[in-house]
Protein backbone atom coordinates (compact mmCIF):
# COMPACT_ATOMS: atom_id res chain seq x y z
CA UNK A 1 0.00 0.00 0.00
CA UNK A 2 0.80 3.64 -0.56
CA UNK A 3 -0.37 6.56 -0.95
CA UNK A 4 0.07 10.04 -2.84
CA UNK A 5 -1.11 13.24 -3.06
CA UNK A 6 -3.27 13.82 -6.87
CA UNK A 7 -5.47 16.19 -7.37
CA UNK A 8 -4.91 17.79 -3.87
CA UNK A 9 -6.47 14.46 -2.76
CA UNK A 10 -5.00 11.69 -0.40
CA UNK A 11 -5.04 8.64 -2.52
CA UNK A 12 -4.21 4.85 -1.06
CA UNK A 13 -3.01 2.48 -3.84
CA UNK A 14 -2.96 -0.83 -3.32
CA UNK A 15 -2.04 -4.18 -5.72
CA UNK A 16 -1.77 -4.85 -9.32
CA UNK A 17 -4.27 -5.51 -12.09
CA UNK A 18 -7.44 -4.36 -13.51
CA UNK A 19 -8.05 -0.72 -11.97
CA UNK A 20 -11.16 -0.25 -9.71
CA UNK A 21 -11.35 3.75 -8.44
CA UNK A 22 -13.14 3.51 -5.10
CA UNK A 23 -15.53 6.97 -4.41
CA UNK A 24 -16.78 6.93 -0.56
CA UNK A 25 -19.94 9.54 0.55
CA UNK A 26 -20.75 11.96 2.80
CA UNK A 27 -18.96 11.29 5.79
CA UNK A 28 -16.49 8.58 4.58
CA UNK A 29 -13.11 8.08 3.66
CA UNK A 30 -11.08 5.58 1.49
CA UNK A 31 -11.47 3.34 5.11
CA UNK A 32 -14.91 3.23 3.94
CA UNK A 33 -13.82 0.68 1.31
CA UNK A 34 -11.30 -1.47 3.34
CA UNK A 35 -13.09 -5.02 3.84
CA UNK A 36 -13.66 -4.88 -0.01
CA UNK A 37 -9.83 -3.81 -1.07
CA UNK A 38 -8.58 -6.55 1.13
CA UNK A 39 -11.19 -9.05 -0.47
CA UNK A 40 -9.79 -8.21 -3.93
CA UNK A 41 -6.22 -8.45 -3.22
CA UNK A 42 -3.86 -9.83 -5.14
CA UNK A 43 -6.26 -9.49 -8.59
CA UNK A 44 -6.75 -6.19 -8.82
CA UNK A 45 -4.88 -2.24 -8.96
CA UNK A 46 -7.08 -0.65 -5.87
CA UNK A 47 -7.66 3.16 -6.08
CA UNK A 48 -9.14 4.97 -3.35
CA UNK A 49 -9.10 8.92 -2.94
CA UNK A 50 -10.29 10.87 -0.24
CA UNK A 51 -12.43 13.36 -2.10
CA UNK A 52 -11.63 16.92 -1.73
CA UNK A 53 -12.71 18.02 1.91
CA UNK A 54 -12.89 14.76 3.38
CA UNK A 55 -10.59 12.31 5.20
CA UNK A 56 -6.90 13.48 5.03
CA UNK A 57 -8.11 15.53 1.59
CA UNK A 58 -7.65 19.23 2.52
CA UNK A 59 -10.65 21.73 1.97
CA UNK A 60 -9.97 23.94 -1.04
CA UNK A 61 -13.24 26.46 -2.32
CA UNK A 62 -16.70 25.58 -3.01
CA UNK A 63 -17.36 21.34 -3.80
CA UNK A 64 -19.39 20.04 -6.47
CA UNK A 65 -20.54 16.49 -7.51
CA UNK A 66 -19.03 17.71 -10.92
CA UNK A 67 -15.50 19.16 -9.27
CA UNK A 68 -15.63 15.45 -7.54
CA UNK A 69 -16.13 13.34 -11.01
CA UNK A 70 -13.66 15.77 -12.99
CA UNK A 71 -11.01 15.30 -10.08
CA UNK A 72 -11.28 11.15 -10.38
CA UNK A 73 -10.74 11.50 -14.24
CA UNK A 74 -7.64 13.28 -13.52
CA UNK A 75 -6.61 11.25 -11.04
CA UNK A 76 -7.21 8.01 -13.28
CA UNK A 77 -5.32 9.79 -16.18
CA UNK A 78 -2.56 11.06 -13.82
CA UNK A 79 -2.12 7.38 -13.14
CA UNK A 80 -2.23 5.97 -16.58
CA UNK A 81 -5.20 4.42 -16.35
CA UNK A 82 -7.40 3.98 -19.27
CA UNK A 83 -10.18 2.02 -18.40
CA UNK A 84 -11.25 1.48 -14.58
CA UNK A 85 -14.30 -0.59 -12.88
CA UNK A 86 -16.26 2.46 -10.19
CA UNK A 87 -17.23 1.36 -6.53
CA UNK A 88 -19.08 3.79 -5.02
CA UNK A 89 -20.47 4.53 -1.63
CA UNK A 90 -23.97 7.00 -1.13
CA UNK A 91 -22.95 10.07 -2.82
CA UNK A 92 -20.05 8.99 -4.41
CA UNK A 93 -22.58 6.55 -6.10
CA UNK A 94 -23.72 9.88 -7.53
CA UNK A 95 -20.00 11.21 -8.88
CA UNK A 96 -19.51 7.46 -10.75
CA UNK A 97 -23.04 7.68 -12.20
CA UNK A 98 -22.03 11.27 -13.64
CA UNK A 99 -18.40 10.00 -14.85
CA UNK A 100 -20.44 6.79 -16.40
CA UNK A 101 -22.18 9.07 -18.45
CA UNK A 102 -19.92 12.04 -19.45
CA UNK A 103 -16.98 9.26 -19.89
CA UNK A 104 -18.14 6.13 -20.58
CA UNK A 105 -14.48 5.19 -22.49
CA UNK A 106 -12.73 5.16 -18.55
CA UNK A 107 -15.93 2.98 -17.21
CA UNK A 108 -15.71 -0.64 -17.26
CA UNK A 109 -18.49 -1.18 -14.60
CA UNK A 110 -20.39 0.36 -11.94
CA UNK A 111 -20.66 -0.94 -8.51
CA UNK A 112 -22.36 1.17 -6.14
CA UNK A 113 -23.38 0.74 -2.60
CA UNK A 114 -26.62 2.75 -0.98
CA UNK A 115 -26.88 3.92 -4.70
CA UNK A 116 -28.80 7.09 -4.76
CA UNK A 117 -29.63 9.43 -8.22
CA UNK A 118 -30.20 12.77 -6.46
CA UNK A 119 -31.55 14.00 -2.64
CA UNK A 120 -35.29 14.47 -2.91
CA UNK A 121 -36.19 18.66 -1.82
CA UNK A 122 -36.71 17.78 2.06
CA UNK A 123 -33.07 16.10 2.10
CA UNK A 124 -31.29 18.74 0.28
CA UNK A 125 -32.93 21.19 2.78
CA UNK A 126 -31.69 19.26 5.50
CA UNK A 127 -27.95 19.05 4.01
CA UNK A 128 -28.04 22.57 3.82
CA UNK A 129 -29.14 22.52 8.08
CA UNK A 130 -26.96 19.84 8.51
CA UNK A 131 -23.70 21.59 6.79
CA UNK A 132 -25.22 25.02 8.84
CA UNK A 133 -24.83 22.95 12.44
CA UNK A 134 -21.54 21.53 11.31
CA UNK A 135 -20.01 24.67 11.63
CA UNK A 136 -22.30 25.87 14.66
CA UNK A 137 -21.61 22.54 16.75
CA UNK A 138 -19.23 21.03 14.81
CA UNK A 139 -19.08 16.76 14.08
CA UNK A 140 -19.71 15.14 17.57
CA UNK A 141 -23.82 15.28 17.46
CA UNK A 142 -23.64 15.18 13.73
CA UNK A 143 -21.69 11.42 14.48
CA UNK A 144 -24.23 10.70 17.02
CA UNK A 145 -27.04 10.86 14.96
CA UNK A 146 -25.96 9.30 11.91
CA UNK A 147 -24.90 5.89 14.24
CA UNK A 148 -28.23 5.91 15.16
CA UNK A 149 -30.09 6.52 12.17
CA UNK A 150 -28.18 4.96 9.66
CA UNK A 151 -26.96 2.18 10.56
CA UNK A 152 -29.40 -0.98 11.21
CA UNK A 153 -30.90 -2.10 14.58
CA UNK A 154 -28.49 -5.43 14.02
CA UNK A 155 -25.36 -3.57 13.47
CA UNK A 156 -25.93 -1.17 16.46
CA UNK A 157 -26.83 -4.31 18.93
CA UNK A 158 -24.52 -7.02 17.50
CA UNK A 159 -21.16 -5.01 15.69
CA UNK A 160 -19.95 -2.47 18.46
CA UNK A 161 -16.49 -2.01 16.34
CA UNK A 162 -18.84 -0.61 12.94
CA UNK A 163 -20.36 1.30 15.54
CA UNK A 164 -17.28 2.79 16.89
CA UNK A 165 -15.42 3.28 12.95
CA UNK A 166 -19.09 4.38 11.72
CA UNK A 167 -18.33 7.53 14.30
CA UNK A 168 -15.19 7.81 14.20
CA UNK A 169 -14.87 8.24 10.31
CA UNK A 170 -17.42 11.42 10.91
CA UNK A 171 -15.79 12.71 14.15
CA UNK A 172 -12.22 12.87 12.50
CA UNK A 173 -13.89 15.11 9.20
CA UNK A 174 -12.78 18.60 9.16
CA UNK A 175 -16.28 20.29 9.73
CA UNK A 176 -15.71 23.01 6.94
CA UNK A 177 -15.02 20.46 4.89
CA UNK A 178 -18.22 18.20 5.45
CA UNK A 179 -20.30 21.43 5.53
CA UNK A 180 -18.78 21.81 1.75
CA UNK A 181 -19.41 18.22 1.27
CA UNK A 182 -23.37 18.71 2.55
CA UNK A 183 -23.92 21.97 0.29
CA UNK A 184 -22.27 19.82 -2.86
CA UNK A 185 -24.74 17.14 -2.27
CA UNK A 186 -27.65 19.57 -1.46
CA UNK A 187 -27.13 21.36 -5.18
CA UNK A 188 -26.38 17.62 -7.15
CA UNK A 189 -28.60 17.28 -10.40
CA UNK A 190 -29.15 13.50 -11.33
CA UNK A 191 -27.20 11.86 -14.29
CA UNK A 192 -29.25 10.85 -17.14
CA UNK A 193 -28.96 7.19 -16.15
CA UNK A 194 -30.47 5.68 -18.64
CA UNK A 195 -27.32 6.45 -20.93
CA UNK A 196 -25.38 4.22 -18.81
CA UNK A 197 -24.30 1.39 -20.93
CA UNK A 198 -21.54 -0.25 -18.85
CA UNK A 199 -22.31 -3.37 -16.26
CA UNK A 200 -24.42 -2.24 -13.27
CA UNK A 201 -24.42 -3.74 -9.85
CA UNK A 202 -26.93 -2.10 -7.02
CA UNK A 203 -26.38 -3.06 -3.55
CA UNK A 204 -28.40 -1.28 -0.69
CA UNK A 205 -29.57 -2.70 3.19
CA UNK A 206 -33.07 -3.42 4.04
CA UNK A 207 -33.07 -0.81 6.53
CA UNK A 208 -31.18 1.44 4.15
CA UNK A 209 -33.67 4.43 4.58
CA UNK A 210 -31.42 6.62 2.29
CA UNK A 211 -31.21 4.08 -0.63
CA UNK A 212 -34.52 2.20 0.26
CA UNK A 213 -34.84 -0.50 -1.68
CA UNK A 214 -38.14 0.75 -3.44
CA UNK A 215 -35.93 3.46 -4.73
CA UNK A 216 -33.29 1.17 -5.75
CA UNK A 217 -34.90 -1.29 -7.81
CA UNK A 218 -37.21 2.04 -9.44
CA UNK A 219 -33.22 3.24 -10.00
CA UNK A 220 -32.58 -0.22 -11.59
CA UNK A 221 -35.24 0.12 -13.90
CA UNK A 222 -33.41 3.18 -15.54
CA UNK A 223 -30.39 1.72 -16.06
CA UNK A 224 -30.00 -1.44 -18.75
CA UNK A 225 -29.50 -4.73 -17.08
CA UNK A 226 -28.65 -3.06 -13.69
CA UNK A 227 -28.44 -6.34 -11.03
CA UNK A 228 -29.91 -5.33 -7.83
CA UNK A 229 -28.37 -6.99 -4.12
CA UNK A 230 -30.45 -6.07 -0.99
CA UNK A 231 -28.81 -7.31 2.08
CA UNK A 232 -30.75 -8.41 5.41
CA UNK A 233 -30.43 -6.39 8.55
CA UNK A 234 -28.03 -3.53 6.91
CA UNK A 235 -28.26 -0.03 6.91
CA UNK A 236 -26.71 2.37 4.78
CA UNK A 237 -23.06 1.68 5.66
CA UNK A 238 -23.39 -1.56 3.87
CA UNK A 239 -19.64 -2.06 2.95
CA UNK A 240 -19.40 -1.73 6.62
CA UNK A 241 -22.74 -3.35 8.15
CA UNK A 242 -22.39 -6.07 5.76
CA UNK A 243 -18.47 -6.25 5.03
CA UNK A 244 -18.39 -9.72 3.96
CA UNK A 245 -21.52 -9.54 1.88
CA UNK A 246 -20.57 -7.08 0.03
CA UNK A 247 -17.37 -8.04 -0.86
CA UNK A 248 -18.61 -11.51 -1.77
CA UNK A 249 -21.11 -9.49 -4.46
CA UNK A 250 -18.39 -7.00 -5.07
CA UNK A 251 -15.76 -10.38 -6.33
CA UNK A 252 -18.75 -11.74 -8.40
CA UNK A 253 -19.51 -8.96 -10.16
CA UNK A 254 -15.80 -8.12 -10.80
CA UNK A 255 -15.10 -11.95 -11.96
CA UNK A 256 -17.86 -11.59 -14.71
CA UNK A 257 -16.17 -8.37 -15.81
CA UNK A 258 -12.83 -10.23 -16.27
Amino acid sequence: MSTQTIERMAVELDGQGDAVIFIHGLGGTSNVFTPQVLALAGRYRAVRPDLPGSGRSPTSGPLSIGGFADAIVRTARALGIERAHLVGHSLGTIVCQHIAVNEPRLVRSLALFGPILAPPDAARQAMRERAAKARVEGMAPIADAIVQGATSGDTKANNPVVVALVRELLLRQDAEGYARTCEALAGSAAADVKRIACPTLLVTGDEDAVASPSNTRAMAEQVKGARVVVLNRCGHWSTLERASECSAALKEFLAGRA
